[in-house]
């Protein structure tokens, strides 16, 4: 169980710089964070179990890590958390974002509860 203030932490870092999409199989939620960053997505790691952190890549002059969760790890412990917080009145572009992903894998969320549920 995450506290209020790991929950705000992690819903404000999604907010304003997450990715809500997927891979036209799964959903997952991602996030690109300079390299400076790194103990913040090492921090981010440990809160939301199952997640990764990939690199550091080096692209286009930017050196970066990627932090995503997918799975269970996004359906079961990302995912909940998301839904709660990030509300039309919080922020209505990571809303519509969330939603859309939520809408276009629904099908996968909801067998992947299920799973999780027996």
């Amino acid at each position: 169980m995450l506290s209020e203030r790991d929950q705000g932490v992690i819903v404000g870092l999604l907010v304003g710089h997450g990715s809500f999409g997927g891979d036209g199989r799964q959903p997952h939620v991602t996030l690109k964070m300079h390299v400076r960053h790194e103990a913040l997505l090492r921090w981010l790691e440990t809160r939301v179990p199952g997640s990764r952190l990939y690199g550091p890549y080096d692209h286009g002059g930017r050196r970066y890590f990627q932090w995503m969760a997918r799975g269970p790890a996004l359906v079961k412990q990302l995912l909940p958390i998301l839904e709660e917080h990030i509300t039309p009145e919080l922020d209505e572009p990571a809303h519509e974002r969330l939603t859309t992903m939520t809408e276009r894998y629904a099908d996968v969320i909801a067998r992947a509860r299920a799973r999780s549920s027996r």
